[in-house]
């Protein structure tokens, strides 16, 4: 092939082409307008009504939180009652804390995200079933319910710390005597 059919066949080859696509949707949340003459961004009024349901959410989480944690002790009875269905009882225990350390932390109870968080991770595995397990579960629903009866919000100061203290310490007892076992 000679250098001019070369040339020739290069010229044919098309070029690279680059789309510059605008992101819309990130003009829209800035606040820039996607069209002419709009405005974006959401409306004030729509803020203030989320915020407004957001509060009043906040101040119903813990009549709401109460019924999970009656849900909570329920099982724990029955896992006492009925030991030879304890792991399904345990799995909906799990289940439970799940959504409830999810929760806690954004209606200001970051106590029941603590007490929650620790329970779904001990109760992660819930074919292995003992009876510490079971006695490491009323530890976390009696700190729960103290945490909801007192109405300890935030950090709960120095209460706070005693629950989560004696939260720490079922946890070192419960798991000493899985060591032993």
């Amino acid at each position: 092939m000679s250098n001019a059919e070369a040339q020739g066949k290069a010229e044919k080859v098309p070029g690279v082409r680059f789309y510059i696509i605008r992101n819309i949707l990130k003009d829209k949340a800035s606040g820039g307008g996607v069209g002419p003459g709009d405005k974006g961004g959401i409306p004030i009024e729509a803020i203030q009504a989320a915020e407004a349901e957001f509060n009043k959410m906040a101040e119903d989480y813990p009549d709401w939180v109460q019924s999970l944690i009656d849900e909570l002790s329920e099982n724990y009875r029955r896992c006492i009652d009925t030991p030879e269905t304890r792991h399904e009882n345990v799995a909906t225990i799990h289940d439970i804390a799940h959504d409830m350390k999810g929760q806690g932390g954004t209606f200001g109870y970051p106590l029941i995200t603590n007490f929650g968080e620790s329970l779904y991770k001990c109760t992660h595995k819930s074919e292995e079933c003992s009876d510490n397990l079971v006695g490491l579960i009323k530890a976390h629903v009696d700190g729960m319910k103290a945490v909801i009866n007192g109405r300890v919000a935030g950090d709960g100061g120095e209460i706070g710390q005693e629950l989560l203290a004696s939260l720490e310490k079922a946890i070192e007892k419960y798991s000493a005597d899985d060591d032993q076992d």
